[in-house]
């Protein structure tokens, strides 16, 4: 027997709520609120699964929300009406899975219907507080791949309005934390835009191509800031990008910078890209509108306003560039929360760090968000003798 046909597991989910799962909850506890939804883990959450998707983790699933109270008192009782009433496939994808038992290594088959009080579902994946708007800093140590598992999905019964609620919280981030990150962002490309030309120029083809694609991945996450979405985990990142209202101007320019031969051929693709994200956020009516202008790394270091070199700036370091710190300073000028005007230029968690088990773990990358969120002036301060 061949596999079925496949569908996308948001609707799959969708259709085994409605049509198995809610009459069985109707039947056995007619009075329960509680909310059904498909977020959390998987492809399918954001609606990138496909056939090859279905090789793990994949099929008809749900999470089910309930008061703590009721998730105390009914949780076994629930347990077992769903055994009892879920029939062993829908749409002819197995309703259980075969799952590791722990110590003996032994397995046995179970539904995919996980019941969780909310709020101690939320400190699991995220490592906040469910009941209210995170604090600044809560949003720095909290990476956008994770914020879109509890965004995205969809939700097919909020009886109690929780999952709505949580939603609309968490859809984008605060203002100053908004303007935080597209400063730092701007800051990151303003850091490494001219090292392409001038490894291109010393022969280090692999490290200018190396370079490029840094800065790609960079000017791409900034698209994702621009357009106020966010960036999804690294798998998605380009599938994401290309769903973006920009990829078509700045997706072709990344790409010839990336296939591109010649140093400048590759210089000119990212800052292109860039002055298009520029001139998007002037149009946007962003806070912190500069006009963004490309020039030479020498013409831009000479600039006033510029924060100035130690030895001055050879004529001839003609790489071509953005004015990025400029829009960086712009921006960051319009932030309103003096703690967060003050911060160091590192960012939130996952612009500083992409390392998977780390945006993976909650309460590390809070800690560590923390740890980092120095102000400048802490930055700046000599060390103790």
């Amino acid at each position: 027997m061949g596999q079925p046909q496949f569908i996308p597991g948001i609707e799959l989910s969708r259709r085994y709520f409605h049509e198995a799962v809610e009459p069985v909850l109707a039947a056995a506890f007619p009075r329960l609120a509680y909310g059904a939804a498909l977020i959390g883990y998987g492809s399918e959450v954001q609606g990138f699964d496909t056939a090859m998707s279905t090789d793990h983790n994949w099929g008809p699933r749900l999470l089910l929300f309930l008061g703590a109270d009721d998730l105390a008192a009914l949780e076994g009782d629930l347990r077992a009406a769903l055994e009892a009433g879920v029939a062993e496939t829908f749409l002819g994808w197995p309703t259980r899975i075969e799952i590791d038992t722990g110590a003996t290594g032994r397995q046995r088959a179970a539904l995919r219907i996980e019941a969780h009080a909310l709020a101690d579902w939320v400190w699991g994946w995220l490592g906040i507080d469910a009941s209210r708007e995170p604090p600044w800093r809560a949003w720095l140590g909290i990476p956008e791949q994770r914020l879109i598992d509890v965004t995205a999905g969809a939700v097919y019964r909020d009886d109690r309005g929780e999952l709505a609620a949580l939603r609309a919280r968490l859809a984008f981030f605060p203002r100053d934390v908004w303007l935080h990150k597209l400063a730092c962002q701007w800051a990151r490309i303003g850091q490494e835009q001219a090292f392409i030309g001038r490894t291109g120029d010393l022969g280090d083809d692999l490290g200018s191509r190396i370079l490029t694609a840094r800065l790609a991945r960079d000017v791409m996450r900034l698209a994702f800031l621009t357009e106020r979405r966010y960036a999804p985990y690294p798998k998605w990142f380009g599938t994401a990008f290309a769903g973006l209202g920009c990829a078509a101007e700045i997706g072709p320019l990344l790409a010839t910078a990336l296939r591109a031969d010649d140093r400048r051929q590759r210089e000119r693709g990212i800052a292109g890209a860039a002055l298009g994200l520029a001139e998007l956020h002037l149009r946007l009516g962003h806070p912190g509108a500069l006009v963004p202008r490309l020039s030479t790394f020498s013409e831009m270091v000479r600039a006033p306003g510029h924060p100035p070199s130690h030895n001055g700036v050879a004529p001839d370091r003609d790489f071509t560039v953005i004015n990025a710190d400029a829009l960086a300073g712009a921006i960051r000028a319009e932030i309103r929360d003096s703690e967060i005007r003050a911060l160091s230029p590192v960012g939130a968690v996952d612009q500083f760090s992409d390392s998977t088990d780390l945006l993976s773990w909650p309460r590390l990358t809070l800690a560590v968000a923390e740890a980092v969120a120095l102000d400048r002036a802490a930055r700046d301060m000599p060390p103790r003798a």
